[in-house]
C-alpha cells in the first residue's frame, strides 16, 4: 500500500479516496462556521431566537456533530439532517418574521439570523445528498 506524506519523517497518511455523493466534509465546515457565527452573534447582542445558554449549547452541539461526522457511520448523517432541519426552521422563520416586521435588511440581528438560516439550509441540502448517496451505494 502506498502512502502519501513525508517518508523521511516516518509518518504516513493513507491516500484520500473520493466517495461518491459524500458531502460530510462540507457539512462539517458549515456546522463549525454556524457555531462560530452563533457565538459571535450572541456576544454582540444580536436578537437570536435563543437564550445565551441556548446559543452556547447549540454551538457546542454543532461542533460535536461536525467532529464526529464521517463516511463510515450512517446514523450521524441522519442526526446532522435533524440538526440542520431544526436550524433551518428556527432561523428561517425568525428571519422571515424579522423581515415582515419591517426590520432593515442591514440590521445586524437580521443579517446574523439570515446567515444562520442559509447556512442551515445548505447543511440540510448536503446532508440529504449524503444520505441519498449512502442509500444508493447500499442498493448496488
Amino acid at each position: 500500500m502506498t502512502y502519501e506524506g513525508n517518508g523521511d519523517a516516518g509518518e504516513s497518511v493513507p491516500p484520500r479516496r473520493r466517495i461518491p455523493h459524500y458531502h460530510g466534509d462540507s457539512v462539517r465546515v458549515i456546522f463549525v462556521i454556524s457555531a462560530i457565527l452563533t457565538i459571535v452573534a450572541q456576544s454582540t447582542g444580536a436578537e437570536l431566537p435563543l437564550t445565551t445558554m441556548g446559543a452556547v449549547i447549540s454551538a457546542t452541539v454543532l461542533v460535536v456533530a461536525a467532529g464526529v461526522t464521517n463516511p463510515a457511520q450512517f446514523l450521524i448523517h441522519w442526526i446532522n439532517a435533524i440538526i440542520a432541519m431544526m436550524g433551518t426552521l428556527l432561523f428561517g422563520t425568525t428571519a422571515v418574521d424579522h423581515y415582515r416586521a419591517g426590520t432593515s435588511i442591514v440590521d445586524p440581528s437580521f443579517l446574523y439570523v439570515e446567515a444562520l438560516a442559509l447556512l442551515s439550509l445548505l447543511a440540510l441540502y448536503f446532508t440529504t445528498r449524503t444520505i441519498r448517496g449512502i442509500h444508493m451505494r447500499r442498493r448496488t
